[in-house]
């Protein structure tokens, strides 16, 4: 018999499997260990006099991920008859393990306040990684030279077996920290805790600090005038519920691996008063920011803001050292009751695997996917050296990047949509889905190829007024009111005319929002506390989506005085009902099995919670593993 493990995921990345089979590794336990779709095996030597102490090791010391929901055990017949290895493919770009963290902070480690501490299965190593294989001579680390016992560790069985990027104090990468004509450097423990300490009280004292992260360059202030870029980072666990309200899943998830943002409610007042009702925030995640909260809740200070920098940038204080690294969006989390999945973002979902593809070279958004002998293999594109394929398929809005004689293009949307048909294998099944993420379509999948049903309009402020004047009956009276009575909203009618908006930034100027964005629309409608909102015209003419009468609709709302809070719920409200009726009825004609949600704007807390109320009856699939915002169209466009 064989003491079997589950461990349930619906996450395709091996970093959870890969920890679990480092440590039953580090005991000399037979096992087996596999990764389905929704869940991770490991089959267990159950004679062996150490397994009791593994098991007890892994519940103390796995990573909690915010994909991972529960585990059962069981035994099965037979025994394993070998122990289990792994691959380290790529680099991953997570949160600190909890071994990792301890040891941080622990003043008999070799790694007593490292920035760079990691492992093999955890820590920012994408941003040191150069090209295609991962190993340390195809990284920034190239020229830095383990020391003997970072050279031991790599070789040697436990969580840093095959480690890359192992590095100490002793072999380490120096730091420094400037601040006008004045530079002070760290290259060991007391020096590195010196210089956080540095840090942290010049953020108290109301400066500000670039720092260079094995995440990227942040830009970190106590800031009284937050920008829609700004992010909140809660830097004492034991008082995030203080400021933040949260269900438990939320909680949990920004102290997971993945460490993620997430747009949530705020609670503490005077955050309120600063930030606004809601807010993006974020647990620190990589050892810098690490020990830079660690020491600012020394300070007591609870949470600092920060901004992602792509460059250097003018601060009062710069953290700073010799190596280029790379950058990647964010992981931005939905989180609605037990339904998760991920908004938008690179860092977690890439690179990435799928064990099967086409001969296509796929190219979106900076990333690329390229077919190898194990599958799709998926990353930014400077990552790769070189590729042969039999097709080129870029959207179609992108310069093309590479030159092929069987080169095409492809439309966001199809690619979006055909990635969550990739991901779920329902190749051959028959599927509808609407894509959001500026102007709405909805597509059908007939098994073998992708069709628009409802094609997306482009929004165009050109001629708006006149469009709405002959709207309907009645409609010129409404224009004269504006302009006659109105002077302030009819000039914002003009500014939409003269300028290149989006739909929704249209809409946030028509409400009189501060942030002109979908952002800032969503937020607006997240301020809203009851139930039912207003009738938003959003019906299709001609086979599109109707602008018009959609812009038009929200202004007679605003003249009759219904402020910016209602009117931004209602629009959301309006926007599930259009998605869910057209779905219902687009699924009822082509018989199709499924229906698929794509695109970032589905990540909105009133529009998700309406859809899901409306199509309660229906199988809904979205992305797993990857976001369900623009970055999945590399994926789909493998499929195009």
């Amino acid at each position: 018999m064989a003491f079997t493990l589950e461990v349930m995921t619906s996450f395709s990345q091996p970093t959870i499997k890969n920890y679990l089979i480092a440590t039953i590794r580090s005991f000399g336990i037979k096992a087996v260990v596999h990764q389905k779709k929704n869940k991770i095996i490991c089959a267990f030597e159950s004679s062996h006099e150490k397994l009791q102490e593994c098991l007890e090791t892994i519940a103390s010391t796995l990573p909690a991920s915010c994909f991972m929901t529960q585990s059962q055990h069981y035994d099965v017949e037979g025994e394993p008859e070998g122990i289990p290895d792994f691959e380290v493919e790529y680099p991953s770009a997570l949160g600190l393990c909890p071994t990792c963290q301890k040891e941080m902070f622990d003043p008999s480690s070799r790694r007593y306040y490292y920035p760079f501490t990691q492992c093999a299965h955890c820590g920012g190593q994408y941003a040191f990684f150069e090209h295609y294989p991962f190993e340390r001579s195809n990284t920034a680390l190239k020229y830095v030279k383990p020391c003997e016992n970072c050279e031991d560790e790599s070789h040697t069985l436990g969580r840093r077996e095959k480690q890359v990027l192992n590095s100490c104090h002793t072999c380490g990468i120096p730091v420094r920290l400037i601040h006008k004509d004045k530079e002070r450097y760290a290259n060991d423990a007391g020096s590195f805790r010196t210089m956080f300490e540095v840090a942290a009280k010049a953020l108290r004292d109301g400066k500000t600090l670039l720092m260079k992260t094995t995440m990227g360059y942040r830009l970190f202030q106590r800031s009284d005038k937050p920008s829609p870029a700004s992010v909140l980072m809660l830097v004492n666990a034991s008082k995030i519920t203080d400021y933040c309200s949260l269900i438990n899943d939320e909680f949990n998830a920004l102290l997971s691996i993945e460490r993620p943002v997430l747009h949530v409610a705020l609670k503490d007042q005077a955050l309120i008063d600063t930030f606004g009702s809601t807010m993006d925030v974020k647990y620190p995640d990589e050892g810098f920011s690490i020990l830079l909260a660690k020491e600012l809740t020394l300070l007591e200070l609870d949470y600092i803001v920060y901004e992602v920098v792509d460059t250097p940038y003018d601060a009062d204080f710069v953290m700073d050292y010799d190596l280029n690294i790379n950058h990647q969006s964010d992981m931005r989390l939905f989180i609605n009751k037990e339904v998760r999945f991920i908004a938008s973002g690179e860092r977690v979902a890439f690179p990435s695997r799928l064990p099967y593809g086409t001969d296509t070279l796929s190219i979106a958004h900076g990333l690329v996917g390229i077919k190898d002998n194990k599958g799709m293999l998926f990353d930014q594109m400077d990552r790769f050296s070189s590729a042969s394929t039999l097709k080129v398929n870029q959207l179609e809005t992108e310069m093309p990047a590479v030159e092929s004689a069987n080169f095409h293009t492809i439309a966001e949307d199809e690619a979006s949509f055909m990635s969550v048909i990739a991901e779920h294998n329902k190749f051959g099944t028959k599927a509808v889905g609407a894509y959001f993420q500026g102007e709405p379509s909805f597509l059908y999948y007939d098994g073998k190829k992708v069709i628009r049903v409802v094609p997306p309009k482009r929004f165009e402020g050109s001629g708006i007024i006149e469009s709405m004047r002959g709207l309907r009956e009645g409609s010129d009276r409404l224009i004269a009111n504006i302009e006659t009575n109105h002077p302030e909203l009819y000039h914002v009618l003009v500014q939409i005319e003269q300028n290149n908006l989006s739909l929704f930034e249209a809409t946030a100027m028509i409400l009189g929002l501060r942030e002109v964005s979908f952002e800032g629309v969503m937020k607006e409608g997240l301020k809203f506390i009851g139930k039912g909102g207003l009738q938003i015209d959003t019906k299709v003419a001609d086979n599109r989506f109707n602008h018009v009468a959609f812009l038009s609709s929200i202004i007679s709302y605003r003249l009759a005085g219904v402020d910016s809070v209602y009117l931004s719920y209602s629009i959301f409200e309006s926007f599930g009902d259009y998605f869910s009726e057209l779905l219902t009825e687009i699924k009822g004609k082509t018989k199709a099995e499924d229906i698929v949600l794509c695109g970032s704007y589905f990540a909105g807390q009133s529009l998700f919670s309406r859809l899901q109320r409306n199509l309660k009856s229906v199988s809904v699939l979205m992305n797993m593993s990857y976001p369900i915002g623009k970055e999945n169209c590399v994926v789909g466009g493998v499929f195009l």
